[in-house]
């Protein structure tokens, strides 16, 4: 099981124009030493021109941080931004053609929802992390997901495998204790964070996680 502190990984909203830049800048001030990666996911937009544009600041503010700016969905979009990473879901690509495109040094990430198969599959596969979910209901994940992913889906991995494990789906400050304890090494957020106060909800957050920690170490101390 993992020593490291669980960390904070941010999703963005689908729409991050007008004020987010700023917004994320003010989360990303408050989730210092917490928030260690952000999610460019923007639906809906086929231009890589506008999507490039929308990304740029954000990607700015994650270098002013030093925090890890990952796209999702997208091989092409990642190579043409230099970003740290680019996170893959089951049709978006396989994670070795990934590497060969994007080179050793970005981030791989993979969706394999509920499936211990999947991520066994993706880490053979030269997958950086795996992301487990939706774990609650969730405005962002697929609700025709059937099945949901488990404590035990989560101590299973970190129990076996280096390779470290993000929890996503519903996840808020009052929900997300089970799964830091249970050996998530990021829990992924987005709408809670983005729907309200994003510095009082990064701060929730953190506090949330350090005491889920605490309990953790004194567990397996």
């Amino acid at each position: 099981m993992s020593e490291t502190p669980t960390q904070l990984y941010l999703i963005s909203p689908e729409d991050v124009d007008g004020a987010f830049p700023q917004r994320l800048e003010r989360a990303l001030a408050a989730g210092k030493g917490t928030v260690t990666a952000f999610q460019f996911r923007v639906k809906g937009v086929d231009d890589q021109h506008r999507l490039a544009d929308l990304a740029k600041p954000l990607q700015a503010a994650c270098a002013a941080h030093d925090v890890a700016f990952v796209v999702n969905d997208s091989v092409p979009l990642a190579k043409r931004l230099k970003a740290d990473g680019v996170h893959l879901g089951q049709g978006d690509g396989d994670p070795k053609e990934a590497r060969e495109e994007l080179g050793r040094d970005v981030q791989i990430g993979v969706t394999c929802h509920a499936s211990k198969h999947l991520a066994m599959e993706a880490g053979e596969a030269g997958a950086d992390y795996v992301a487990f979910g939706a774990f609650f209901d969730s405005t962002t994940k697929d609700k025709g997901e059937a099945e949901r992913p488990t404590l035990e889906t989560l101590e299973w991995w970190s129990g076996l495998f280096e390779i470290p494990c993000v929890a996503i789906g519903g996840i808020t400050p009052g929900n997300c204790g089970p799964l830091v304890e249970a050996g998530a090494d990021f829990i992924a957020v987005s709408g809670a964070v983005w729907n309200g106060d994003e510095v009082a909800a990064v701060e929730a957050f953190a506090a949330a996680i350090a005491d889920a920690d605490a309990r953790k170490a004194a567990k397996d101390a």
